[in-house]
């Protein structure tokens, strides 16, 4: 039997060892239950962590923990699914096609930036959304030293002001003062089509925010949309044009295309619908978690977000389902009641809420420590070592917050 997992991101590296757990638990032979995981690499990317200087130092290695627990590593990227063949064409480093059958699958693709067809956008704009969009960004900010101080070359505008564009725009300040000297005047500029800033946070930590956004002088457009970007600068909805060299896209995102092969229900966001048990429940043997799948969180009607928090969870139940319908065992219905958020502002500490109606518990630097601890600690992989990798993956227990 083989459950192969596509993706080595949150819910990849969750789905990869909640299955070996149970396979342990079991007392079931590798030999007898392969599970294997297809990436490019086999490194998480730090993605939540992107906003942040120095981006490439912001991966950890995944090899070692799969091998510690009798997980295959296949290098290459799914192209094509086949559902009826049960099949999974997959695209090697060496620019050949390997094809791989399997009895269960676990898509745990991730998900994409949403990029419009926004004139410019693609030729002039950046984002923190992959590492090597972070990089590109970081290299950018740092050749801006070198540029005449003209045409907008000290001023960063920001499309997007929900939770990724925040965390950018208010790191972003102290980047820029590492890059021109302290006593540069830089801008930093956020563009968010809502009428209000954070629109998906609700009104309760959005005072505090705009607190935030304000000591560190972060400009907002609000009720504007960008709608042309050229070597100039940006374009907005409401005709203002601003100079700029530097524009960081950071509004939306999607599943990732590979969900598309599934013949199945998606939402808006390109999503897998998925049962309870996140199965795919028109086709037989897929299972999507993370960012690939719009799963129940509960019984009132909340749904998971396309965050580390959600996919590390789900990539857990996933897992273990994906391999509890091939060892005959019961499966485990996914549910993540508790949720909270903690948004990094830069300078200005961090806001942490709990529940889905976010209520503010923490703030200032006493928020920012804890979310120094999530990004440092909480969301990296554990130790390759075996029993302790195995006993980080009981659904049950596995949260990232």
């Amino acid at each position: 039997m083989r459950l192969l997992i596509i993706g080595a991101g949150f819910a990849g590296m969750y789905a990869a060892l909640s299955s070996a757990r149970l396979r342990d638990i079991q007392g079931v032979s590798p030999d007898d239950l392969e599970i294997a995981l297809i990436a490019p690499e086999p490194t998480l990317v730090v993605r939540p962590r992107l906003y942040e200087p120095k981006p490439e130092t912001l991966t950890a290695p995944l090899l070692d923990v799969l091998r510690a627990i009798d997980v295959d590593y296949i290098q290459g990227s799914a192209e094509t699914i086949d559902t009826k063949a049960r099949m999974v064409q997959i695209a090697t480093p060496r620019g050949t096609r390997t094809t791989l059958s399997y009895d269960r699958l676990v898509i745990a693709t991730g998900s994409r930036l949403f990029r419009p067809n926004i004139p410019g956008l693609a030729e002039h704009g950046f984002s923190v959304d992959s590492l090597d969009d972070a990089i590109a960004l970081d290299k950018h900010l740092h050749g801006l030293a070198d540029r005449p101080a003209v045409n907008g070359r000290d001023t960063v505008v920001v499309a997007g002001g929900g939770f990724t564009g925040i965390e950018a725009a208010t790191e972003l300040p102290a980047r820029l003062r590492n890059i021109f000297g302290k006593d540069s005047r830089t801008r930093v500029i956020i563009v968010e089509r809502n009428s209000a800033i954070a629109p998906d946070m609700g009104e309760n930590p959005r005072p505090l925010i705009e607190d935030a956004l304000r000591k560190l002088g972060v400009e907002m457009r609000l009720g504007a949309g960008v709608v042309s970007l050229d070597k100039s600068g940006v374009t907005l909805s409401t005709g203002e044009h601003i100079e700029t060299e530097t524009v960081v896209w950071a509004a939306g995102i999607r599943a990732a295309p590979l969900t598309a092969q599934i013949p199945a229900e998606h939402d808006n966001f390109g999503r897998l619908l998925v049962d309870r048990d996140l199965r795919v429940p028109v086709v037989a043997g897929v299972f999507a978690t993370g960012d690939a799948a719009r799963a129940a969180c509960d019984d009132e009607g909340n749904y998971a977000l396309m965050s580390c928090q959600h996919a590390t969870r789900m990539g857990a139940f996933a897992g273990n389902n994906a391999a509890a319908e091939l060892l005959g065992v019961p499966t485990r219905p996914y549910h993540q009641k508790a949720y909270v958020t903690c948004l990094d502002l830069g300078e200005a500490g961090a806001v942490f809420t709990r529940g889905w109606e976010r209520k503010v518990e923490l703030v200032g630097d006493v928020a920012k420590k804890t979310k120094q601890e999530i990004n440092t600690v909480w969301i990296y992989p554990p130790k390759a070592e075996r029993a302790a990798a195995l006993a980080s993956a009981d659904p049950e227990r596995v949260t990232s917050l």
